[in-house]
């Protein structure tokens, strides 16, 4: 397995999955598993964090590299505590609806520039998405 880190000097853009209960370990556990990429992505819960404390746990992970916080919600403690780590930050972008194909289109694309990849993610998990139709119900007789 790779990390998600090689060499010096500024890296790929990182990424933080911020999601109520497990499901952000969930989430970056499944894209490791396929992609076969680890430490690209670190997952963080909102257990026992109310919004400013989560917040604040946001705001010590962001740093000079470019940053995606994915959030499972837009609104709620995750999205709004995202949202005030990337208010006046041009270098840190929230991503919100968080889903498989999503992230393992970020792992593989890391080194893409924040905005263009962005752009990429959010019509990757537009397209992740499919309905397919449901089988007529059965009779029961004529």
């Amino acid at each position: 397995m790779t990390t998600g880190r090689a060499g010096s000097g500024p890296g790929p853009v990182r990424g933080l999955v911020v999601a109520h209960a497990d499901l952000a370990a969930a989430l970056v556990r499944t894209v490791e598993r396929i992609s076969g990429i680890e430490q690209a992505l670190e997952p963080i819960s909102n257990d026992g964090l109310g919004a400013g404390s989560l917040r604040e746990r946001l705001e010590s992970e962001a740093g000079a590299d470019p940053l995606i916080v994915f959030v499972d919600l837009a609104t709620g403690s995750c999205g709004m505590a995202g949202l005030g780590v990337a208010k006046g930050r041009e270098n840190v972008a929230v991503v919100t609806g968080a889903n498989v194909p999503m992230l393992l289109d970020f792992v593989f694309n890391r080194d893409r520039p924040l905005e263009e990849l962005v752009d990429r993610l959010v019509e990757r998990a537009r397209t992740g998405i499919r309905g397919h139709g449901c089988a007529p119900p059965v009779s029961d007789g004529p």
